[in-house]
Order: structure tokens, then sequence, then C-alpha cells
């Protein structure tokens, strides 16, 4: 599996209300400190097909540089939707709302990494 093809797989299991950062996701996917890809990987993808907006910066900034279809103020209402809280300036308090996979989800995701092809 591609680290593009786990990167989806993982934020498709970011559950609705909760938040992940872009670092968290990288890690998950066994790319500790490619925050950035992560970031292209969502600016590649059809908006479409996952729940981008859940995928905040590790200082809870909706950081998305946005387009026409994804733009901060989306990413706001549709996380507000979920019941997450969003400051005026695009802040959630990420400690509150974010994802912990529990030990099973892990174990998973590591076996994601061994399947790399």
């Amino acid at each position: 599996m591609t680290f593009t093809e786990r990167v989806h797989y993982i934020i498709g299991k970011v559950p609705e209300g909760l938040v992940a950062s872009y670092g968290q996701i990288a890690a998950l996917a066994g790319s500790p400190g490619a925050a950035r890809q992560v970031g292209f990987v969502l600016r590649s993808s059809n908006p479409d097909e996952l729940p981008w907006w859940r995928i905040i910066n590790n200082a809870g900034v909706l950081s998305i540089k946005g387009s026409f279809e994804a733009t901060k103020q989306l990413q706001k209402q549709l996380l507000e939707r979920e019941g997450i809280m969003v400051s005026s300036g695009f802040v959630v308090d990420i400690e509150s709302y974010r994802y912990r996979p529990k030990a099973k989800e892990i174990r998973e995701f590591i076996a994601l990494q061994r399947s790399e092809g």
C-alpha cells in the first residue's frame, strides 16, 4: 500500500466529531515528519472521497489553503456540524477533539505500513 493509500485509509478512520493533525496522520501512516506530504495528498484528492475537514494543523488551526470547493469557512462549517467548536479565528482546541486511535487501530495501521506496494 502506498503512502497516499495509507493516508486516505487513516483519514477515513477519523470519526465524526474528532480531528487529527497532518503530522499525526503522517506518523500513523508510517512517515513521521511528513505532515506536508499529507497536505499534498489532501490537495490532490477528490474532496468528496474523504473527510478532509477533520484534518487540521497541530496547533488546532484550520490551515487549509483553500480552493473553490474547499475553503476555511466550509471546513469550519463542516466541523461545527459535527459538534466541534471552531473560533472566529479558525482555531479548534485540538486536545479536546483529537482522534486517539485504540491499540487495535494502531496495530492495523502498522500492518498497512508493512504492506507497501
